[in-house]
């Protein structure tokens, strides 16, 4: 019998064979590295994929300073557990009121499953300052404050339909900016930061 080419040669463990695997996978830059999670093929259950997930997270954290997770929008990924420990929750929405009570939710949600947060904030994404009064009524009923606005960028634009990543939009980005600047309030290492 003829074992799958991708599976687990002899002698080695499931769990050593997928830290293997893990390791194998994470892409290496200068400026970080990047490990992205695919999806398990066909339909079912994810919850496998988000045991999987979380051990390789465990595991990787220990030879990196920061790890950000980037999850998509939806209330699953903090149900599902993938992570139990947060420094920082960023909570993401669009300069929408139904956005914003999607942030509420995910905010009473993380209190629900208790999971230990450091620090959480709301960031909405392509919005305007000063915000329309009805958008601030619902930031400031979500009870979460809010770290900035991302305004919206003709740069991130044109960098999503070239298909080229967001280190290619120039110093003075609008988005660029703001983001540098939630960073330098959130994350105490980045306020000493070249802008």
């Amino acid at each position: 019998m003829l074992a799958a080419p991708d599976a687990n040669p002899g002698g080695m463990s499931k769990d050593a064979w997928l830290e293997y695997n893990v390791q194998r996978y994470v892409v290496e830059s200068r400026e970080f590295d990047l490990l992205s999670m695919g999806r398990p093929e066909g339909a079912g259950c994810y919850c496998y994929a988000n045991n999987l997930v979380r051990g390789a997270i465990d595991g990787l954290q220990r030879g990196y300073e920061f790890v950000v997770m980037d999850n998509e929008a939806g209330l699953e990924h903090l149900s599902r557990r993938t992570t139990r420990d947060v420094d920082l929750l960023l909570i993401v929405s669009d300069a929408a009121v139904r956005g914003i009570r999607t942030a509420a939710n995910l905010n009473t949600l993380a209190d629900e499953l208790k999971i230990d947060i450091g620090a959480r904030y709301l960031v909405i994404n392509r919005g305007t300052e000063p915000l329309d009064p009805a958008l601030a009524e619902a930031v400031e009923q979500t009870g979460v404050p809010l770290l900035g606005v991302v305004p919206a960028d003709e740069g991130v634009t044109q960098c999503d339909l070239r298909g080229t990543g967001l280190f290619d939009l120039p110093d003075d980005s609008p988005a660029l900016a703001a983001v540098r600047a939630m960073l330098a309030k959130a994350v105490p290492v980045f306020s000493g930061a070249a802008a």
